[in-house]
């Protein structure tokens, strides 16, 4: 338990800070012990949001997770954007996409012609070039996540507002949303992809859920932040 841990740390150093503070006689001493136990809470804030440690760890399962991308099937009975404006296709039977570029339903494969496999190729690889740039974006979410949990801390300990920790994060959360825009001018390229394989696969069609305003409403969310 990872993130535990790194709390239980923060509240120790912040305990030690107000007892070193609260608990000395003169104020001389108080002075003294107060900013040997600032200095002592922000080391400890550094060593337990050390992006080189929590992003190791989150960059491993990333890279796992695009190994198991490219080497298994690719279920396709939920690709879509989730706001709402998809067919319900939870009835229907899986369907995957093999890395051999196989469509298979229920288990069975279905014959397809060699232009057919080229577009079950060709779709297979737009899922997985958006599925690695979202779990890229994800990855900055979650360094910048950290790094904002440790400007907030830095800032309770140092007597800074809101806005002044906010302003050294921006940058972070700008590149993350160009990021997550720059992700949405793909999605066109994915749902001609898909359009073009429903209709040279009939068994296909009913798994051919995404739609124009799917690609029209991607980003909105992002742009009103």
């Amino acid at each position: 338990m990872k993130h535990r841990s790194i709390t239980f740390g923060l509240l120790a150093a912040a305990l030690s800070l107000s007892l070193t503070a609260c608990g000395q006689p003169n104020h001389a001493d108080t002075n003294t012990g107060a900013t040997s136990g600032v200095a002592d809470a922000m080391k400890e804030v550094q060593q337990q949001t050390s992006p080189s440690v929590i992003g190791a760890e989150v960059q491993k399962g990333i890279d796992q997770a695009k190994r198991e991308l490219v080497s298994k099937d690719i279920d396709v009975n939920s690709v879509h954007l989730d706001n709402g404006h998809h067919r319900d296709t939870s009835n229907l039977p899986k369907a995957v996409i093999t890395p051999q570029n196989d469509l298979v339903i229920a288990g069975k494969t279905v014959p397809a012609t060699s232009e057919q496999h080229t577009m079950l190729a060709d779709y297979r690889q737009h899922i997985i070039g958006i599925a690695e740039a979202g779990m890229d974006i994800g990855a900055s979410g979650a360094n910048l996540g950290m790094a904002a949990a440790k400007e907030a801390i830095w800032g309770a300990l140092l007597g800074q507002s809101d806005k002044e920790v906010e302003a050294r994060i921006k940058p972070q959360t700008a590149q993350i949303k160009a990021a997550a825009l720059k992700l949405c001018k793909r999605m066109p390229d994915l749902l001609a992809s898909q359009q073009k394989l429903a209709a040279a696969m009939p068994e296909f069609h009913p798994y051919a859920t995404m739609t124009q305003q799917d690609v029209d409403d991607c980003g909105k969310n992002v742009d009103k932040d």
